[in-house]
């Protein structure tokens, strides 16, 4: 384990450096940063001085090592958006986004569990049929227009909800429904079928000959051995909720490192665009390798070489 750890930490260093290409490459081709930076009614010489600053007068390859020798140290520019250090910001608006992340998937996984377990145990029933529909709705509604539903009826309607911000529980749980109802249903139908798949497995059938009760068998035999699959969603879905509520984060204004990002884009922000792509990549890259070591603390047979 130790050394499996070793060797995926040194396996970071080339996914880091062809990322840093990747976002270097990338800036250079949306556009002029001197254009973006410079108001319209800048001279020749304005431009002239500003590109000279930036040190895009220097041929590409120096320009790529410098921008790599200033990331490592933790330097990815100035936001002239907000005329700060573009890393600050982004680590920044981070916290909202794991909180927003984590009460979601909690969501999920409160209402996937007990679903997926009640569809592969009624297999073949009306709440099987039920519960499988539900979950192939809920994954098909796009994000933003669950949302904006949710707002209506709850915000709008009701009054019951705030419509946008961040605050307390409240202000949580709607942008929580919103990003956990998609993927509760993808890990509903996950779990069925690995329960499914354990069920027909010989080990349940001693353990129900000998009568064990039927939760027993099921929570403590079928399901401990059918959490791996459901572990992989989580990890992966987990660190992609960090940098992927973009849409869900804009809708409710929920101040995270989506609506950051955003809008950066929109406003051709690319020091901001650069850190939180390095910051997202790290997270997804360190989210994987604990989900790697999950397994084999939930199925000691598991080995790495």
């Amino acid at each position: 384990m130790k050394g499996y750890i070793i060797k995926s930490l040194l396996q970071v260093i080339p996914v880091l450096l062809l990322v840093s290409l990747i976002v270097f490459i990338l800036v250079r081709v949306t556009g002029d940063p001197v254009a973006l930076m410079l108001p319209e009614t800048a001279t020749a010489e304005d431009r002239a001085v500003l590109t000279e600053a930036l040190g895009l007068d220097q041929p590409l390859y120096k320009q790529y090592i410098t921008f790599l020798g200033s990331a490592l140290q933790g330097d990815f520019g100035t936001s002239f958006r907000y005329g700060e250090s573009a890393l600050p910001l982004v680590l920044e608006r981070l916290p909202a986004s794991f909180e927003l992340a984590v009460a979601a998937m909690i969501f999920a996984i409160i209402m996937a569990i007990p679903l997926g377990i009640l569809s592969a145990v009624k297999r073949n029933t009306f709440t099987d049929l039920l519960i499988s529909g539900i979950s192939v709705i809920g994954k098909a509604m796009p994000n933003f227009w669950m949302g904006i539903m949710l707002i209506l009826f709850f915000s709008v309607m009701l009054g019951a909800l705030p419509v946008s911000g961040r605050g307390g529980i409240e202000h949580l749980l709607l942008p929580a429904f919103t990003l956990g109802i998609g993927i509760g249903a993808q890990m509903t139908r996950l779990v069925r079928s690995s329960m499914l798949e354990i069920l027909n497995q010989d080990y349940i059938l001693t353990a129900k000959s000998k009568g064990l009760r039927p939760f027993i068998i099921i929570m403590k035999h079928a399901f401990r051995n059918g959490l791996i699959p459901v572990v992989t969603i989580v990890g992966l879905q987990f660190t992609s909720l960090i940098g992927g509520t973009l849409i869900t984060e804009t809708v409710f204004a929920w101040p995270g490192l989506g609506q950051l990002l955003v809008t950066a884009v929109n406003t051709h922000d690319m020091a901001i665009v650069q850190a939180s792509v390095f910051v997202i990549a790290l997270i997804v890259i360190i989210g994987n390798l604990l989900t790697d070591i999950s397994y084999r603390l939930l199925d000691p047979r598991i080995r790495y070489s």
